[in-house]
C-alpha cells in the first residue's frame, strides 16, 4: 500500500460513506469500541489478550505502541528506547533526502551502527493517540432540522473549535474532532506529537523496493518493505524539536517480535491509521469514478511519468532527485488503473444499484420513512447528473494534477506573499531579511528540481488540459498562449522558463536580490498560476450548491441505511484515525483454477532475479547468504520466509502497520493490497481482498545477517 498521491479536495463531492457489519475480516474498527463490538469474535478466532490490553486510557496497551508517521503512514514501537518499524516506502522520502550521488542510501541502504549516526528529518513527526472521546451529543445539541445545511455546518464548526481549543491545553496536545458516518456522529482524538524523528536503518531499494512498479499491488510478492526510525525527546521526556541534547523516547509499550511463524487460518490483527475509504458509495458516485474521475487521473499521470522515467534513466543525480516523487505518482496511477479494472470486472455499479433498490423498498414501506428519506436516492442521481453536465470532475481533477504534478506551479505560488511584503514598503536590509525565508524555501525545492523534467512535464500537463477540457472551461492563460504564442504551448513554456524569475534557481535568486511588484505583475508564470487558481475557484463556486445538497443527502442516506439494519454493527469509513482490523492468515483463488499460497520465500527472490531490470536486481551480499543457506534462527523448513497474506481490511495510511498474532507479538508489517481487489476502498470483496505483509523473520534476517546491525538486534525482544 504505497504512499498514495492523494488529493482530497473532492471528498465533499464524491464520498458517500457507510459500512455495515460483515465478516470479521471486514471492518476498520475504532479501538474504544473493541470490547463492546469485536472482542468475543476476536477471542473465538484466537486472540489471547484482554480488551484492556488492546485499548486502555489508564494502563499501557497495544494502542500505545502504534503511531501515525508524518500523517501518511503507520509505524510501531519495537524497543524500550523509541525504536520504530515501518515500511521502506514510508521512509522513502527521508532516505531520498539524505541521499546523494556520493552517499546513495537508496541504492546502498543505510544503517546507523550507533545512536550518534542516526539522521534527523526536519518536518517529520509521529503522533500517539492519548485517548478518544464520543462528542456526538455535545456537537449535535446545537443543530436542528430547521437549519439550512450551511447554518448547520457553521454551528457545528463553532462547537468543534470550542472543544478542540479546550482539549489542546495550551499546546500540550494535538486535537482533532472529526465527523463520522457523514455527520451523524462526532469523535474527538487527543494526540501527543513528537518532532525529533531520526532515520536508523533502511535496506537498499533492491530489497526494500524489490519488484518495483512491476510487482506493485501484485502477489506473489518478495519485497523487504521496511525501514527503521527512532523518536527522541527532551531530557525530561517531553516532546521537543531536534537537539543534540535530546534522548531516546521511553516507550510506554512496545511490541515483541515473534519468529515462531504462523500457519494458514491463524489469527492476525492489524492496528494503524488508514487514510480514506468510500464503502457503499452510491451507484451514481461509482459511475462518476469510472467514467470521469479515474480516466482523467490515469491519462495525466501516465504522461507525466513517461517524462520522468525517460529523464531519470539518463542521470543518477536526477534519479535520486525524483525517486520519491516518481514512486508516489506511479503508485497513484497504478492504483487508479487497477481500481477501474476491478470496479468493472466485479460489476460494482450493478451491485450498488441492487442495494439501492432494497433501500428504496424499505423506505417506501413506511409513510414516516418515506417523508424523511423518500428523495435521497433520486437526489443523488440528480446531483451527479448535474456534475456530469457541467464537466465538474474532469475539470477539477485535471486542474489538481496540473498543480501537483508540475513543480512549475510551486514558486509562482509564493508570489502573492512576496508582493504583500513589498506593499508594506520595507526596503534594504529589512527587505532582504524578509526574502531570506523564500531563499530557504527555494533551496529545498530546487534540491529535487530538474529544469528539463519540469519544462517537459509542464508542456505535457498544459497540452492534455487543453485537449481534454472544453475551451469555455479553460483558464485565461490559454488566451495568452493563443494570442502571443500562436497556440504553441512548447514556445510558451520555453519562454517562461527563460524569462520568469520563478521557474529556475538562478532567476529566482536574482529576483530576490531586487524583488519588485512590477516584475511579479508582468510575469507570465505568475499569470499562469493565478489563472488556474481563479478557474479552479470559479468551478468550485459554481458547484457549491450541488456540494451543499450532497452533504445533506449523504447524511440522510447513511442514517437510513443504519436504521434499516438496527441489529448490525456499523464501522465508520477510514479517516486517518486509529483503527483495528482482525482476520486470519489465508491464501486465495484469484481466478478460476488458480490458487495463490499464503506465503513466499527467498527462493522466489532468486527466481525473479534479472540484473538487466532495475526492479529485480538482487544484492550480491544477499545472494552470498542465500547460496550458503545462512538463514540462522529465521528459517522454516530449510528456507527463509519473505512475505505472507492476511484478509485484514486496510487501505492507504496503513502502510507500516504491525501485523500481530493472538498474543500481541509482531509477526509482520503490512505494506500493500492485491491487484484482484483494487476496488476495495469502495466495496470489500472477502473472497479476493488480501493484505500483503513482509514477514518479521525476513526483516530480522536483513538487519542481523545482511546488515550486521547488532546494535539494533540487541534492542529488540525476540519471541522464539
Amino acid at each position: 500500500m504505497k504512499k498514495l498521491f492523494l488529493i482530497g479536495l473532492l471528498s465533499m463531492l464524491v464520498s458517500v460513506k457507510v459500512a455495515e457489519a460483515a465478516a470479521p475480516d471486514e471492518g476498520m474498527w475504532l479501538p474504544m469500541f473493541v470490547e463492546r463490538l469485536n472482542y468475543v469474535d476476536m477471542q473465538k478466532m484466537g486472540l489471547k489478550l484482554t480488551a484492556e490490553e488492546l485499548y486502555s486510557i489508564n494502563n499501557s496497551s497495544i494502542k500505545d505502541a502504534i503511531v501515525s508517521l508524518g500523517g501518511f503512514c503507520t509505524a510501531e514501537l519495537v524497543s524500550p528506547e523509541g525504536l520504530l518499524l515501518t515500511n521502506h516506502h514510508c521512509g522513502y522520502s527521508a532516505i531520498q533526502t539524505h541521499s546523494s550521488v556520493e552517499h546513495d542510501y537508496l541504492t546502498d541502504g543505510f544503517w546507523a551502527m550507533k545512536k550518534s549516526e542516526e539522521l534527523p528529518n526536519e518536518g517529520l513527526t509521529v503522533t500517539f493517540l492519548h485517548h478518544m472521546e464520543d462528542m456526538t451529543q455535545k456537537i449535535l445539541s446545537v443543530v436542528n432540522d430547521d437549519m439550512t445545511e450551511d447554518e448547520r455546518s457553521e454551528a457545528i464548526k463553532k462547537e468543534i473549535d470550542k472543544y478542540t481549543k479546550e482539549a489542546e491545553q495550551d499546546g500540550k496536545y494535538v486535537v482533532e474532532l472529526k465527523s463520522f458516518f457523514n455527520g451523524n456522529e462526532y469523535y474527538m482524538f487527543v494526540y501527543e506529537e513528537y518532532k525529533d524523528v531520526r532515520l536508523v536503518g533502511a535496506p537498499p531499494s533492491s530489497i526494500g523496493k524489490f519488484g518495483g512498479d512491476t510487482d506493485n499491488w501484485m502477489w506473489p510478492r518478495h519485497t523487504g518493505d521496511f525501514a527503521m526510525f527512532r523518536i527522541y525527546t527532551a531530557p525530561d521526556g517531553s516532546p521537543a524539536e531536534y537537539s543534540e541534547d535530546n534522548i531516546p523516547f521511553k516507550s510506554k509499550h512496545f511490541l515483541p517480535i515473534s519468529i515462531k511463524g504462523y500457519k494458514e487460518n491463524d489469527f492476525a490483527m492489524i492496528w494503524g491509521f488508514p487514510g480514506t475509504t468510500d464503502r457503499y458509495r452510491t451507484s451514481s458516485a461509482v459511475s462518476a469514478t469510472l467514467n470521469e474521475i479515474n480516466p482523467a487521473i490515469v491519462k495525466m499521470l501516465r504522461a507525466m511519468l513517461d517524462v520522468q522515467d525517460e529523464e531519470m534513466a539518463k542521470s543518477d543525480k536526477v534519479r535520486i532527485q525524483y525517486a520519491s516523487n516518481n514512486a508516489s505518482l506511479a503508485n497513484f496511477w497504478k492504483n487508479k488503473l487497477g481500481e477501474t479494472r476491478d470496479l468493472k470486472r466485479l460489476n460494482v455499479v450493478e451491485k450498488k444499484r441492487q442495494s439501492e433498490k432494497e433501500l428504496e423498498k424499505w423506505i417506501n414501506a413506511d409513510p414516516a420513512r418515506k417523508a424523511k428519506y423518500g428523495t435521497v436516492l433520486s437526489d443523488f442521481n440528480e446531483i451527479y447528473s448535474k456534475y456530469t453536465e457541467q464537466n465538474i470532475f474532469p475539470l477539477l481533477w485535471n486542474t489538481q494534477l496540473v498543480f501537483f504534478g508540475s513543480q512549475a506551479f510551486t514558486l509562482p505560488s509564493m508570489s502573492k506573499g512576496i508582493e504583500t511584503i513589498l506593499k508594506t514598503g520595507v526596503k534594504g536590509e529589512a527587505l532582504q531579511k524578509e526574502m531570506q525565508s523564500y531563499r530557504e524555501k527555494a533551496e529545498a525545492i530546487f534540491k529535487d528540481y530538474d529544469n528539463t523534467i519540469e519544462r517537459r512535464v509542464l508542456v505535457t500537463a498544459l497540452e492534455i488540459f487543453r485537449d481534454k477540457i472544453p475551451t469555455n472551461q479553460h483558464p485565461d492563460i490559454y488566451k495568452v498562449i493563443n494570442s502571443k504564442f500562436k497556440g504553441d504551448i512548447v514556445k510558451f513554456v520555453d519562454y517562461i522558463f527563460e524569462k520568469s524569475p520563478f521557474l529556475t534557481y538562478d532567476n529566482f535568486n536574482k529576483f530576490l536580490d531586487k524583488p519588485s511588484e512590477k516584475a511579479i505583475k508582468k510575469d507570465l508564470a505568475v499569470e499562469m498560476y493565478n489563472s488556474f487558481v481563479m478557474n479552479f475557484m470559479s468551478v468550485q463556486g459554481g458547484a457549491k450548491e450541488l456540494a451543499t445538497k450532497n452533504r445533506t443527502t449523504q447524511r440522510l442516506y447513511l442514517a437510513a441505511l443504519r436504521e434499516m439494519y438496527p441489529d448490525k454493527s456499523f464501522y465508520p469509513d477510514a479517516n486517518s484515525t486509529l483503527r483495528m482490523t482482525y482476520g486470519k492468515v489465508i491464501s486465495y483463488y484469484p481466478a478460476d483454477a488458480v490458487h495463490y499460497d499464503y506465503y513466499t520465500t527467498i527462493e522466489g527472490v532468486m527466481a525473479k532475479e534479472n540484473p538487466s531490470d532495475p526492479d529485480f536486481v538482487v544484492p550480491e551480499r544477499l545472494k552470498q547468504l542465500y547460496y550458503k543457506k545462512d538463514f540462522g534462527q529465521y528459517a522454516e523448513n530449510g528456507t527463509l520466509p519473505v512475505c505472507f497474506l492476511t484478509d485484514n481490511d486496510i487501505t492507504g495510511g496503513n502502510s507500516g502497520s504491525p501485523v500481530l498474532d493472538g498474543d500481541g507479538n509482531l509477526i509482520g508489517i503490512a505494506f500493500d493490497g492485491n491487484w484482484e481487489a483494487m476496488s476495495g476502498n469502495i466495496l470489500f470483496e472477502p473472497e479476493l481482498q488480501r493484505t500483503i505483509n513482509v514477514d518479521a523473520r525476513y526483516v530480522l534476517w536483513v538487519i542481523d545477517k545482511y546488515a550486521g546491525a547488532k546494535n539494533i538486534m540487541d534492542e529488540l525482544t525476540i519471541v522464539k
